[in-house]
């Protein structure tokens, strides 16, 4: 750890950043239960969800969260994505008043120890900035000296060049810096994810390792409170240096690295995943050798191509994307998702769809309802980073027919359970919702699109319905479920083979090489009936059907 430290501080203050984090972790270990690393099977689901997306009158949010968990996907889920449950801000809790408070209304730690006890936790760490309304960045404003350097920020004087600024890499369009006024005169403070007209995420400045220090003490009380995955939120850009594109840049790696070696240290059944919504290949560098940065990365890419087949109605991208997919060691597997709480990022689609397949892609969206966001380019060009839409409006015409839309939505959720990783469902997802417009209209918030809650007693009678929708989807995402779970084929790093049947299937093999177990997955992503041959015999896939067949 020693040498990873002065690489980011110099020797002098590595040192002396190496004495402090050692007392710290020292603590950490005895306030932590020591358990060693269990990584993953075949049994692992994840659920994504916010700690209100279940909400009952008088109850509190995690309260009523574990309700649902208990009684509709015990045996089901193994893994919880709660995401943010902090006291927050803004951007539905990313951006955090303080890291070690749950939020009143959504109960206390006590209630994310409870659902512990059951399923594993991941949580939150929001890496890159924290709310204007934290205490950090008070004492900022205050001008409190232990705090100014807590933050990037420039007088007007000190102002980046504005070829330096253009450099910047941004999932925005508005500018890199924001004016704020303090006790020490008008600073011009980082703010990567600022919007429109305001902002209240600020960015901290990792080049002071005090930073890091209390990033540390953040992710030991996440442990110390039953939290079994960190979830480093846009890891990518927590290093800055002018000049650069200031994403993905070593010291943002080592800084994983920095927090991976903690953890194993002090709870090695606690997992490191990070969320780099990137190129493929800048997303997978964060496995690292295998053994020394995140033990999972999200699989970006799998939910725009999962997308475009079925829109273009041919797996020939995907087949081809899939054909790459690999992990350095089996101490790593993707997070393999359709749906999270943002958009559909595109930038996991860069190099494998061209620019008019991304148009195609977006307009076809939008003509369904959808939205898209853009970012500003170091050109000062335009470009959508990410699609707003439910995977089921996005994927369905309105006026399609139920079971047509259901069968491709279920095929399509197929296809992220049968690839080698874990796989995780969105919330929403289980009940095939569409497009929340009513919140949008309310907020005008893009993403608000994809963020429904539901009002649990409501959608408890729904559910005991057999005729309702979401009673019939939610039904076969969790017969799809089941089929994985009791299956070894499926174990995250059990083998895969992708095949070459049809431009219309995306095909592949799954086997258990202890056991021999084989199984063949094919998914039909085109409205037509498929007959395929395979190892010598013959196979037919319903229009947006899928068939997994042992072999």
């Amino acid at each position: 750890m020693l040498q990873k430290l002065i690489s980011l501080y110099g020797e002098e203050k590595g040192k002396e950043t190496e004495n402090k984090l050692r007392l710290i972790i020292n603590q950490g270990k005895k306030d932590i239960r020591y358990e060693e690393g269990s990584y993953w099977s075949e049994k692992d689901v994840f659920l994504i969800t916010y700690p209100d997306s279940f909400i009952e009158k008088n109850i509190p949010s995690l309260v009523g969260l574990k309700s649902f968990l208990d009684k509709y996907l015990k045996g089901i889920v193994s893994n919880v994505h709660v995401l943010p449950f902090f006291p927050y801000s803004s951007d539905r809790g990313f951006s955090v008043v303080d890291f070690n408070q749950v939020k009143h209304e959504f109960g206390t730690w006590e209630d994310i120890e409870n659902i512990g006890k059951n399923y594993r936790i991941m949580a939150d760490l929001v890496l890159n900035h924290v709310s204007t309304e934290s205490f950090w960045f008070q004492e900022f404003l205050k001008g409190n000296p232990k705090f100014t350097d807590y933050f990037i920020s420039f007088s007007q004087e000190e102002r980046p060049k504005d070829e330096d600024i253009k450099k910047i890499f941004r999932s925005r369009a508005t500018p890199v810096l924001t004016r704020f006024k303090t006790n020490w005169g008008d600073r011009l403070v980082w703010t990567t994810f600022s919007v429109e007209k305001s902002t209240d995420q600020v960015d901290l400045n990792y080049k002071n390792p005090e930073v890091l220090i209390e990033i540390v003490k953040v992710v030991l009380n996440f442990i110390k409170k039953g939290v079994r995955i960190i979830r480093l939120d846009a890891a990518p850009f927590v290093w800055k240096e002018l000049g650069t594109n200031c994403f993905n840049l070593p010291q943002a790696h080592m800084i994983v690295k920095i927090l991976r070696q903690i953890v194993d240290e002090v709870c090695p059944a606690t997992l490191i995943i990070t969320q780099a919504s990137t190129s493929h290949e800048e997303n997978v560098a964060y496995f690292g050798d295998g053994q020394d940065e995140a033990e999972m990365v999200y699989n970006f890419s799998l939910p725009p191509l999962v997308l475009f087949s079925f829109l273009k109605e041919n797996a020939t991208h995907l087949t081809a994307w899939a054909k790459i997919l690999k992990t350095p060691s089996d101490k790593t597997t993707f997070f393999n998702f359709l749906a999270v709480h943002d958009g559909i990022g595109l930038s996991g689609a860069e190099g494998i769809l061209n620019k008019e397949e991304e148009k195609f892609l977006c307009d076809t969206v939008l003509t369904r309802g959808g939205l898209v966001s853009e970012k500003t380019l170091p050109s000062g060009e335009k470009k959508v980073y990410e699609i707003n839409s439910t995977y089921w409006s996005a994927l369905n015409k309105e006026e399609e027919p139920f079971v047509i839309a259901k069968q491709k939505f279920i095929t399509a959720i197929a296809v992220s359970f049968a690839l080698a990783g874990i796989p995780a469902v969105y919330y929403n997802m289980f009940f095939g919702s569409k497009d929340d417009q009513e919140l949008f209209h309310k907020t005008s918030i893009k993403r608000d699109l994809n963020r429904q809650n539901f009002n649990l007693p409501d959608l408890q009678i729904r559910l005991s319905d057999s005729s309702s929708n979401e009673s019939k989807v939610f039904a076969e995402v969790k017969d799809l479920i089941k089929r994985r779970i009791n299956s070894s084929v499926f174990h995250p790093n059990a083998k895969q083979e992708i095949l070459d049947l049809d431009h219309r299937v995306f095909a592949l093999v799954r086997e258990n090489e202890k056991t021999g177990e084989r199984i063949l997955c094919l998914h039909n992503v085109s409205g037509e009936k498929v007959v395929v041959e395979c190892l010598g015999k013959t196979y037919t896939v319903g229009a947006y059907g899928y068939v997994w067949e042992s072999i």
